[in-house]
């Protein structure tokens, strides 16, 4: 199978043949990414990418207000998200049907392809090109939505990334099962440590694109581009390998 040829980091965190270790470090990796991306893209158009709810909210708002200006960026957002979660759909789908070992790999590897030209071009089009803004909401709610949903599916819904609300309700879940124990209701210390652990990640992943993006501007978009890449390119290969030896 050509997940065996795979360097086994890579296989650990991407191949096909998921585990729970797996699914933890590769969301723990992800959700530190999604907190760069989600803060340095915040200070490039003053719009939060990942945070579906205060998107809908501020639909709401300026439905009611009867504002274009709060509309549109917000739709632009919601709709690139959903594009994004459905690309990777299909991407992962595609790829399971031909039975590719890298079915997880090609929407991380189109994720960090289209980071590596916004670091590259970002500042340029924020200089040159009028809708900039939109722009940018149509890419990073694409990357957003596209991550979120690659972690969604490999981990069967057990992860998520790219925003904090139901892990941070599941956190006090946790906590409240230590507090009251009950037989019916077993304590998970595991899954209370990666819950916290991934709400550390995307706060330290936020801080690091803050940082980063006043120090460096667009190019800390390239941080997480290479990473992805990196991560996802080995198994790409292997498949593209094996179809040529078929």
């Amino acid at each position: 199978m050509a997940s065996r040829q795979l360097p086994p980091w890579v296989n650990h965190l991407i191949g096909c043949q998921r585990t729970p270790a797996g699914n933890r470090h590769l969301g723990l990796l992800l959700a530190g990414l999604a907190g760069t991306i989600n803060s340095a893209g915040f200070l490039a158009v003053s719009h939060f990418t990942a945070h579906m709810t205060g998107i809908v909210a501020t639909i709401a708002s300026a439905l009611a207000q009867g504002s274009l200006a709060l509309l549109l960026p917000a739709l632009a957002a919601l709709l690139s998200f959903v594009l994004g979660a459905l690309g990777a759909t299909l991407l992962v789908r595609l790829a399971r049907r031909s039975g590719a070992c890298s079915e997880y790999a090609y929407p991380l590897l189109l994720e960090g392809m289209l980071l590596g030209g916004f670091a590259l071009w970002g500042d340029g089009l924020e200089r040159h090109f009028t809708g900039f803004i939109t722009l940018t909401l149509l890419l990073l709610g694409f990357v957003m939505g596209l991550q979120n949903a690659v972690m969604t599916q490999l981990s069967r819904a057990e992860i998520r990334v790219t925003h904090l609300t139901g892990i941070i309700t599941d956190i006090g879940i946790e906590l409240g099962k230590f507090a009251t124990p009950h037989p019916a209701e077993p304590q998970n210390r595991q899954k209370l440590d990666t819950l916290l652990l991934l709400a550390g990640c995307f706060c330290l992943g936020g801080v690091a694109g803050i940082m980063g993006f006043n120090r460096a501007g667009y190019l800390i978009f390239a941080a997480p581009a290479l990473l992805l890449c990196v991560l996802s390119a080995a198994p790409v290969r292997a498949d593209l390998c094996r179809a040529g030896t078929g």
